[in-house]
């Protein structure tokens, strides 16, 4: 049996290859500051994608993409301000949020999600 972050390694990882595949370059992975975490920053272009991935096993209680509530965007815009102010502050490149959603069996992708 695995543990939850083996798991979430493992997803964030897929999701990455997932996504270098459909286009996106990887910036960085697992962006940390005191308000909150970034899963994968991503480049799309010249726009900056900020990724959560969130995996369930159960599709009961909205799955993957439900568990991304209000608090957890509030996070999310706080991290990545951070990230911004930090790397970006001269000049900030239009930025957005993504959540890729994974199961056992797939990945789901989902673009600009608030």
């Amino acid at each position: 049996m695995h543990s939850n972050q083996e798991i979430g390694k493992t997803t964030e990882l897929k999701a990455s290859y997932f996504l270098q595949k459909n286009g996106l370059r990887l910036v960085t992975t697992n962006y940390q500051c005191r308000r909150g975490e970034i899963d994968l920053i991503m480049q799309d272009q010249c726009t900056l994608v900020f990724v959560e991935v969130r995996f369930r096993n159960n599709p009961y209680f909205g799955g993957a993409f439900a568990s991304v509530d209000r608090k957890k965007q509030n996070r999310l815009r706080c991290a990545a301000q951070h990230y911004l102010l930090r790397y970006h502050s001269s000049k900030i490149p239009p930025c957005r949020f993504d959540v890729v959603g994974a199961t056992t069996k797939n990945l789901v992708w989902l673009k600009d999600v608030f």
